[in-house]
């Protein structure tokens, strides 16, 4: 039976290559993360979600899976991970592994015996198509790759062309054939049986194409979109393999699902579907961003639209709340001047503006102490997203490079990848070794052992909101009530249950903004009960003057004020 622990759930992801490195490698590894389970458990989380850590070749740093029943080298052994695990579940943590099965390594056994011959039994397991034109030496289709080119790559085994929507060594499979989908629910099976508590299911929304693979309407960038983002099959396929492995356990399913809106989001994610018990989506991602690439001016209103449509989803439906993520850049530069005096307030404004709303929040690791976005030169990007987009403008558009350098610098995937800066000394306390990448130089200023020792730091502000959101029946189960939605400066929202609830009130801008708050109902005399600042006034008036990036939570309905 499913007891939706998920629900009263705070996650911490770990992209273990750069958590914490145990043995001077500069590689973040499994006892790394072991070293540091105390931190994760004095932070206040009780589930975390591990990034790939499964064999690989490491062409998208372990989301090219070569087996998925083993531990990759470079993170230790599979006795490492139960170790691990245990001492997660020791701690009251719970654990949720990455499922990345859109695609495969080209590595991957399955794979190997694909390429071998046409009447391979493993053949059907990937998408093979013959190529158009003259000796069939064009593409199938015109479907691009997530990271720059066309979706295909030729094989001249047996002269034909095989799909990968990302790297050339990560085809796709085919979730048409039930052999691979049982394939994916023994896999799931197999970790459940090792007490994994769940998955985040990579590219969920990406396993269906349409019938005949038919050509996507032209766009430079990203095409065919239309033919495999929430496929024809998607609902029966994520419910079959709900019925013959997540189910069966008391688990919590969130996919990766690109294209989900939150229009559409009850048909993946109501209890009563049957398929994901939640949803990463890109709809807020997206409101900075153009062509999913090219980063514009935050547009306050529309980011607070998308927020409240989610947070206005049905009883049955479950939301995902973050930020950052190994796909995104950091949000204290994303959304603010996160380099600036009020660097410390805006960490904790942006902690509030979303700890407060409906569904679980996501902490990703260094997020909680305040990392930065990292200034790299050209040669020092290392996701094949990046080294991808450099080298193909310099060869083909080089005027365009600037661009692509100014975008890189906002939204590359190499921001949140920067090893973990738990110390001010050389190596970053991640390791003894050279790093994989590059430690960004603001070590010294921003690092877990600094923010410890101090009560106003981010880091013991997230312990505080943390603990605040623990059992908070307001928080999980309120009602939601945006107001000033036109705000260009202001998210202002009313978490009620009952008689009590609570408001809050965040500056996403780094200047004062004075606030009429006499329109909200129990406004007047509500407690102060947190804020980015330490000088707020105890008891909320009419308005409000709110200095810059500050964040605030009042509340009201209690015997006192405040308490």
């Amino acid at each position: 039976m499913k007891t939706r622990w998920y629900k009263d759930a705070v996650f911490y992801q770990i992209y273990p290559r750069s958590f914490c490195d145990s043995n001077g490698d500069g590689i973040g590894d499994i006892r790394g993360i072991i070293s540091k389970l105390d931190y994760l458990k004095e932070l206040g989380v009780n589930a975390v979600w591990l990034s790939p850590v499964y064999k690989s070749p490491n062409d998208d740093n372990g989301y090219d899976i070569s087996d998925y029943r083993d531990i990759n080298p470079e993170f230790g052994t599979l006795d490492d991970w139960k170790e691990m695990i245990a001492g997660m579940h020791e701690r009251g943590i719970r654990l949720v592994m990455d499922l990345v099965v859109n695609h495969t390594s080209d590595e991957h056994e399955w794979f190997r015996q694909s390429r071998s011959s046409k009447d391979n039994p493993y053949r059907d397991y990937y998408i093979w198509r013959k190529g158009r034109g003259k000796n069939g030496k064009k593409p199938p289709n015109n479907w691009t790759s997530r990271f720059t080119g066309k979706a295909w790559e030729y094989d001249e085994t047996t002269g034909e062309w095989y799909l990968h929507l990302f790297s050339k060594k990560q085809p796709d499979l085919n979730w048409d054939n039930p052999k691979v989908r049982q394939e994916v629910a023994d896999i799931c099976n197999y970790w459940f049986e090792l007490g994994v508590d769940g998955f985040r299911c990579d590219v969920i929304t990406y396993i269906s194409k349409a019938e005949g693979l038919p050509n996507g309407k032209f766009n430079p960038i990203m095409c065919g979109d239309e033919h495999f983002v929430l496929g024809p099959h998607i609902h029966e396929y994520l419910k079959e393999i709900n019925e013959k492995a997540w189910s069966r356990y008391d688990t919590m399913i969130v996919g990766e699902a690109i294209g989900c809106k939150y229009v559409n989001a009850p048909e993946l994610i109501g209890e009563d579907r049957n398929e994901l018990d939640s949803a990463i989506t890109f709809e807020l991602m997206d409101v900075d961003m153009k062509m999913s690439f090219f980063p514009v001016k935050l547009n306050l209103p529309k980011f607070k639209a998308v927020q409240t449509g989610w947070q206005s989803l049905p009883e049955n439906c479950w939301s995902t709340l973050y930020y950052e993520n190994h796909d995104q850049p950091r949000s204290i530069t994303r959304y603010g001047n996160g380099y600036g005096y009020y660097r410390n307030q805006l960490g904790k404004m942006l902690a509030l503006s979303y700890f407060m709303l409906r569904g679980t929040p996501y902490v990703y690791q260094g997020q909680e102490i305040g990392m930065t976005n990292i200034a790299l030169k050209d040669d020092e990007y290392v996701d094949i997203m990046a080294t991808r987009v450099f080298t193909l403008i310099k060869k083909f558009f080089p005027p365009l490079m600037p661009i692509a350098r100014w975008a890189m610098a906002k939204r590359a995937r190499d921001h949140a990848r920067t090893p973990m800066q738990w110390e001010n000394k050389t190596g970053a306390g991640f390791t003894d070794g050279t790093p994989w990448m590059k430690i960004n130089p603001n070590l010294g200023e921003i690092n877990v052992k600094t923010e410890q020792s101090n009560p106003n730091s981010i880091l013991n502000f997230y312990k505080k909101l943390i603990e605040f959101r623990k059992g908070n029946e307001i928080i999980r189960d309120g009602s939601y009530t945006e107001y000033f939605n036109s705000n260009k400066s202001v998210y202002c929202f009313v978490r009620q249950l009952g008689s009590r609830g609570y408001i809050t009130i965040c500056n996403f801008k780094e200047k004062k903004v004075v606030l009429n708050v006499d329109t909200i109902p129990g406004a007047r005399g509500a407690g102060l009960v947190m804020g980015s600042w330490d000088t707020q006034d105890a008891v909320l008036g009419d308005s409000i003057l709110l200095k810059p990036y500050e964040g605030v939570v009042y509340e009201f309905g209690c015997d006192t004020a405040g308490n």
